[in-house]
C-alpha cells in the first residue's frame, strides 16, 4: 500500500493545484500530473484583478504561489501526461506516457485547449502571424496592425492588451454584441487604435510563409473584406481534453465531463475539477471551488 496515493490529481491548474491544497489539508497523500506547465492557461494571463482576496496580481504569479502552497503542504507533482485511466475496484491505474501510478482516488483536471479556427494553412502559420495567446507572443509584433478574433473576456483581454503596443487592433466578432464584460468593451470602444470588425467571420488566411492578411466575411450580406495584419490572435473559446478518460467518466457532446457542482462523476473513486467539466461559468474562481469540492469529496470516499 505504500507505493498507492490517497489523490492522483491529472492535471496542475488552478482547480488541480487547490484541490491538491484541499487534498493534503486532509491528510491524504496527494500527487499531481502534469503535460505541460503547472498553471494552465492562467500563466498566460498578464494581470488578474477578479480573485477575491487579491486587488491584483500576474497569471505567472498566481499559478507560482498556488504551487508553493501545495507542494509546501506536501503534495508531489510529476511532468507527466496522463493517458489513460483503468479502475480497478478500489485502485484506479492512471497510465502516463512515461509510467503507471495507482491511486485510491482520481481527479481529474485536465483544463482545456484554446480552440483552432479550421482555416487553410492555419496550422502552418502558428508562429508566422498565427497566435492562441496575445500576452505570449504580442511583442513580437509592436507597432504593427494585429487582429484579434472572438467575442468573449480572454478576446477583450487580449485586445486591451495589443493595443498599447500594436498601431492598429481589429475585433473580429461573429456576432453584433460581445459576449465578454461590458467594462472592457468600453474601454476598447474608446480607442482610437482600436476598430471592431462585427457580425463578421474570417474565412481566409493570406500570405506566404509568414501572414500579411486575413479575409473577412460578414454574416449578414456575404461581402467580404481583406484586412491587412501582421497577425491574428485567436480567442474563439476552448476544447476539453478528456477523450482519454470517456471509459471511466461520461462525457457531454462537446467533450466535457459530465459532472455537476458536487464535482462527482458518477463513477466511484474518480472526480472533476475546473474547465474541463460541464459547466456554465469558467473563472479562476469557479476552478478553484471545483478543486475544494472535488478534493474534500475525494477525501470522504477514502475516509
Amino acid at each position: 500500500m505504500a507505493n498507492i496515493w490517497d489523490i492522483i490529481i491529472i492535471g496542475a491548474g488552478p482547480a488541480g493545484m487547490t484541490a491538491a491544497i484541499y487534498g493534503q489539508r486532509a491528510g491524504k497523500k496527494t500527487l499531481m500530473l502534469e503535460a505541460n506547465m503547472y498553471g494552465g492557461q492562467i500563466i498566460n494571463t498578464p494581470e488578474i484583478e477578479n480573485y477575491p482576496g487579491i486587488k491584483k496580481t500576474s497569471g505567472a504569479e498566481f499559478a507560482q504561489e498556488l504551487y508553493e502552497q501545495a507542494t509546501g503542504l506536501g503534495a508531489e507533482m510529476i511532468m507527466e501526461k496522463a493517458v489513460s485511466v483503468e479502475d480497478d475496484g478500489d485502485v484506479k491505474h492512471v497510465h502516463t506516457e512515461q509510467n503507471v501510478y495507482d491511486a485510491k482516488t482520481v481527479i481529474i483536471a485536465t483544463g482545456a485547449k484554446n480552440r483552432p479556427l479550421g482555416l487553410d494553412r492555419e496550422e502552418q502559420l502558428i508562429g508566422a502571424g498565427i497566435s492562441y495567446c496575445a500576452t505570449c507572443d504580442g511583442m513580437f509584433f509592436r507597432g504593427k496592425d494585429v487582429a484579434v478574433n472572438g467575442g468573449g473576456n480572454t478576446a477583450l483581454g487580449d485586445a486591451l492588451f495589443l493595443a498599447q503596443i500594436c498601431s492598429k487592433v481589429y475585433i473580429i466578432h461573429r456576432r453584433d454584441q460581445f459576449r465578454g464584460d461590458e467594462s472592457d468593451v468600453e474601454k476598447l470602444q474608446k480607442l482610437d487604435n482600436v476598430e471592431f470588425v462585427l457580425s463578421s467571420n474570417v474565412t481566409k488566411l493570406i500570405g506566404d510563409p509568414k501572414l500579411e492578411a486575413i479575409e473577412v466575411t460578414s454574416v449578414k450580406d456575404g461581402q467580404t473584406r481583406e484586412i491587412p495584419v501582421s497577425a491574428l490572435f485567436v480567442a474563439i473559446g476552448q476544447m476539453p481534453e478528456n477523450k482519454e478518460f470517456a471509459n471511466v467518466v461520461p462525457l457531454d457532446p462537446k467533450g466535457y465531463v459530465d459532472a455537476g457542482e458536487d464535482c462527482l462523476t458518477g463513477h466511484a473513486g474518480i472526480f472533476t475539477a475546473g474547465d474541463c467539466r460541464t459547466k456554465t461559468v469558467r473563472q479562476l474562481t469557479t476552478a478553484a471551488a471545483d478543486g475544494a469540492v472535488a478534493a474534500l469529496a475525494a477525501s470522504a470516499e477514502i475516509d
